[in-house]
């Protein structure tokens, strides 16, 4: 492996994780900073936003070979000899070191496109229909969590609108509005961010909990979807390669998912790593 981009909670998190992959120290690489981390709004960390960089090993010098100076005729001839020999010896280290060049650049792009595929598969949701049918619920008339949720939306300044509902046990809080990519967040960061904020609000009287479910535009049954099927993509690349697979970190909910819809395939097993918010699912052969 040649290059590879790392998350992390600040720059240099993210700059050791990818030195730990590479097996490499930071004096071998290059380091390009492709997003700075923020803290996020009112300090809260919602909205926070991970460090992300690009490791790059450093291509080493080919060795230079100094020929030895002639001594004598008959030794011109074998000294001669010797600078041909050693212009072979560099030649092929030339082309060797070319060659190892071209294929981590090739293992480097094939690894990108891979990750850029990743991306688009959980970008690319479908349309799927909700597990939650609003007309059924009830109207969460007043409530402290809702109420926190529309002050969130205001001090955000962005063009959605929230519905409060209930099936007499847990909340709901639908979001709609042209701005709800802006609170869904990359990959529902900031949706979960929300979510778990309005859920503190709402319990922090104590007695028996209450569920809190924020959703937008029906995300959370759109990303569900889609996890479950790039589960069974990467457990069909696993088997074929018969190498394990690493996803992008995701929060324990989503992880969740990937674990129950690969928990009955007999070709794989998974398993978590790492700490929060960069713990992800790996993917083995069984």
């Amino acid at each position: 492996m040649n290059s590879t981009e790392k998350y992390g909670t600040d720059v240099d998190t993210a700059v050791q994780l990818a030195l730990d992959e590479l097996g490499v120290g930071i004096d071998d690489v290059e380091v390009e900073v492709l997003d700075e981390p923020t803290k996020g709004f009112l300090g809260t960390g919602l909205g926070r936003k991970l460090a992300f960089v690009r490791v790059t090993k450093k291509v080493p010098d080919v060795e230079e070979e100094t020929p030895k100076k002639p001594f004598g005729a008959k030794k011109k001839n074998t000294q001669k000899h010797s600078n041909d020999k050693a212009k072979e010896t560099k030649t092929e280290k030339v082309e060797k070191a070319e060659k190892s060049n071209r294929h981590e650049k090739k293992a480097a792009a094939k690894e990108e496109k891979e990750n850029i595929d990743f991306e688009k598969e959980i970008e690319n949701i479908e349309h799927v229909t909700p597990e939650v049918d609003i007309e059924s619920l009830k109207d969460l008339g007043e409530n402290e969590g809702f109420t926190f949720l529309q002050e969130i939306i205001k001090a955000m300044d962005i063009d959605v609108t929230a519905v409060g509902k209930t099936d007499g046990k847990d909340v709901y809080m639908f979001i709609d509005g042209k701005d709800s990519g802006t609170i869904i967040g990359k990959r529902g960061a900031t949706l979960d961010a929300i979510q778990y904020l309005t859920s503190l609000v709402v319990n922090k009287a104590g007695g028996e909990y209450v569920r809190v479910v924020v959703d937008a535009e029906n995300y959370r049954a759109k990303r569900e979807k889609t996890l479950e099927k790039l589960a069974m993509r990467m457990a069909d690349k696993v088997a074929r390669s018969r190498r394990s697979f690493k996803l992008e970190p995701m929060n324990p909910y989503e992880r969740k998912v990937i674990h129950a819809t690969l928990q009955k395939d007999g070709r794989v097993v998974t398993r978590s790593e790492g700490q929060d918010p960069l713990r992800r699912v790996v993917i083995d052969v069984k």
